[in-house]
């Protein structure tokens, strides 16, 4: 199962009109413009997984509808096989795999994350988000330089980090590799 941007856009713009919320109303609560607004809404501009996670508690529906427009419906249980989760490739380059996309009611949104080496942004600072809830990372392969609230931690395979989402917070690879890791973002 894919998505895709223009898809994604639609489905945003959809749902700001059957909520019949306005441009102004979206715009304050989800911390952007109208000009950023109307881009997003139109397929101009790169939709990061954290806003579209922010769009999904403002408007009340599944992070997955938005993304796939498909609603899921296991309620039990649902088998995600190796590498064959919703593949989400947004916020420059990294990679996602959403791994309980079928669950419905989830809880929490478990995302197995890909952060690719940049040799180039360990010299730059770090591009922070924040979104409603808690995140907790697990390092399964690689180093992570994770920033929050002013700090910058190092944390390597077999280290983690709970926090508060709403932080401003952001992370990159470095040390010369990739870095794989468990990022399991937790409702309100």
């Amino acid at each position: 199962m894919h998505y895709d941007v223009k898809g994604v856009a639609e489905r945003l713009k959809g749902l700001r009109e059957m909520m019949d919320y306005s441009v102004e109303y979206v715009c304050e609560k989800l911390g952007i413009t109208k000009d950023e607004l109307e881009l997003i809404e139109s397929g101009g501009k790169d939709i990061s997984i954290t806003f579209i996670y922010k769009c999904s508690e403002l408007y009340g529906v599944d992070l997955i509808e938005i993304l796939t427009g498909d609603n899921p419906k296991l309620q039990k249980y649902a088998i995600v096989r190796k590498y064959k989760g919703l593949p989400i490739e947004r916020r420059e380059s990294f990679e996602y795999q959403h791994l309980a996309y079928m669950f419905k009611n989830k809880s929490i949104e478990p995302l197995l994350v890909n952060a690719p080496y940049d040799s180039e942004a360990e010299n730059k600072p770090i591009l922070l988000s924040s979104h409603e809830g808690q995140e907790f990372d697990y390092v399964l392969e690689g180093t992570l330089k994770f920033v929050i609230d002013g700090k910058t931690e190092i944390l390597n395979a077999g280290d983690s980090v709970y926090y508060d989402s709403a932080t401003p917070h952001g992370m990159i690879a470095i040390n010369g590799e990739s870095c794989k890791f468990l990022a399991v973002l937790i409702k309100k």
